[in-house]
């Protein structure tokens, strides 16, 4: 054989296994995204321009994330945070619109006090999504009865359920998430 036919088959595959290797590592990283922040993936993609825009924004979450100081909780904080949580189940029976906000702001201090930045609902949003994407849709919803309640427009039934959704994301953080928390810098 020649070297222009050897060339003319070589090159197209070599092109091939190129493409090849592209795709998969494309599908892989895909996978990742999509175990990795739940649901929160379809969310990000349907409000995106395209599926490289939104994937390239979360692993943007994911950079953002890791340089955060994220931590577990130590025992007496996480059994605090527990009572505190207790007092305010136990409110929601005289006034739920008192304990809905209590909610809100013990989950927002408990995110504090693991290193999350609090300045910004849809900052935590998208810091949350990546270490707790699957329970992140409760949060929404719970933070948008929470909105309501502030201009006494939430029904009881609703601030029950914002209850149920707070507690997901409580009982999350509080158990540390199963994340990558990592060890307290020295």
């Amino acid at each position: 054989m020649s070297t222009g036919t050897l060339l003319a088959i070589i090159i197209p595959v070599v092109v091939v296994i190129a493409l090849a290797a592209v795709a998969v590592f494309m599908l892989t990283r895909r996978r990742r995204l999509r175990e990795r922040f739940g649901p929160e993936y379809e969310r990000t993609v349907e409000g995106s321009d395209s599926r490289l825009a939104a994937e390239r924004e979360l692993r943007e979450r994911e950079k953002r994330h890791d340089s955060l100081d994220i931590k577990p909780l130590p025992p007496v904080s996480r059994d605090r945070y527990t009572r505190e949580w207790s007092s305010v189940q136990e409110e929601f029976v005289d006034r739920p619109e008192d304990a809905v906000h209590d909610a809100d702001r013990l989950v927002t201090s408990l995110m504090h006090e693991r290193g999350y930045p609090t300045e910004g609902y849809e900052q935590q949003m998208k810091d949350l999504s990546v270490e707790h994407g699957a329970t992140l849709e409760h949060y929404r919803a719970a933070h948008e009865v929470e909105t309501l309640s502030t201009r006494t427009q939430a029904t009881t039934e609703q601030l029950r359920g914002a209850m149920v959704h707070y507690r997901a994301l409580f009982e999350e953080l509080i158990a540390d998430g199963g994340g990558r928390a990592r060890p307290a810098r020295t």
